[in-house]
């Protein structure tokens, strides 16, 4: 799908679909999702630019991904999508930035470009020019992933208290295995996410550093203020994705500890059951064996006193285990 945006008489005048030559030269923005062969050769056509083919998106070599051709520059990197419905990922988009026209090709949508696209629409100024709208992008992007590094924080935090909470207080064991099956889940999926924001970032900050090292002529002196914050915050945010990584690590350390020390509890209990059911077993196979001559056979009271014997066999590794503060 091909959607253009232009300003005309100071308002935007945004279109789907192919468009003849004429007006795609004069759009500054031409947004392609999963473009069709038609629409690739339209856009190339009439900007005589090389679109890249998916298959080149995802390249990982540095310059396949970030390189120039006569005045326009090429900038592919992998961003996160998918957040909003648990089912995330990373997927390449590629930025193609010339004089007069800014080209996305991209097969998935992350949150920052439906937003921006209705910013656009309440702010036309945001597409004035091609770098502008390329940099505005960078800038959405990055607040999109503060928001979700913010988000994931809280729900470690939140899945954090609930485990250790659990596992202070006497709860009942189903649900203090939800709580800390909960806590591995969320732990899991803030590594993952973080990961994932960490790649883009680190993708954005090489596009910034490119555009920065090129001094190309596609960004305006004006813009220029703009990529200083944008390099600022996206050094802050790494930090701060650094350290929810190392915080959920030395989570998911402390909830393995606790799940270890109650598996740990629940074996001790089985060994104590079984050392105290070893002397009574003794006892019941020592009067179970078939001997003609067996003096207590022959005691009126030798029933009980066998099995006030095996009572008191169990009974007394269990006061030892309690004495010395084994249980």
């Amino acid at each position: 799908m091909m959607t253009t945006y232009a300003v005309e008489d100071g308002r935007l005048a945004l279109r789907d679909g192919v468009l003849p030559a004429a007006d795609l030269v004069h759009a500054v923005w031409i947004d392609l999702l999963n473009p069709t062969p038609e629409e690739e050769k339209a856009v190339q056509d009439a900007l005589r630019l090389e679109i890249p083919t998916r298959e080149e998106m995802q390249e990982i070599e540095s310059s396949s991904r970030l390189y120039r051709e006569e005045e326009a520059l090429f900038l592919t990197a992998n961003f996160l999508y998918g957040v909003e419905n648990g089912e995330y990922g990373s997927t390449p988009i590629t930025f193609v930035i010339s004089n007069t026209a800014l080209v996305t090709v991209r097969y998935a949508t992350p949150k920052a470009f439906s937003v921006f696209a209705l910013r656009c629409q309440r702010s036309p100024a945001l597409v004035a020019t091609p770098d502008a709208v390329m940099l505005h992008l960078f800038e959405q992007i990055v607040d999109r992933l503060a928001d979700i590094l913010e988000r994931i924080g809280s729900d470690m935090d939140r899945a954090s208290s609930a485990s250790f909470r659990s596992a202070r207080t006497k709860v009942k064991a189903n649900q203090r295995d939800h709580d800390l099956r909960e806590a591995l889940i969320t732990l899991g999926q803030v590594g993952e996410v973080t990961t994932r924001a960490n790649d883009t970032l680190l993708g954005l900050t090489r596009i910034l550093s490119f555009v920065s090292a090129e001094k190309a002529t596609v960004i305006r002196k004006e813009n220029q203020v703009l990529i200083k914050t944008l390099v600022r915050d996206v050094r802050s945010l790494v930090d701060h994705a650094g350290f929810l990584n190392n915080k959920a690590t030395f989570l998911l350390d402390a909830v393995l500890g606790i799940l270890n020390v109650e598996q740990n509890a629940i074996i001790k209990t089985f060994t104590v059951a079984s050392v105290a059911l070893m002397p009574p077993t003794l006892i019941a196979s020592i009067y179970g064996m078939n001997f003609e001559y067996m003096p207590e056979l022959g005691l009126r009271f030798g029933y009980p006193a066998a099995l006030l014997l095996m009572v008191c066999s169990a009974a007394l590794p269990i006061l030892y285990f309690k004495r010395k503060g084994w249980l």
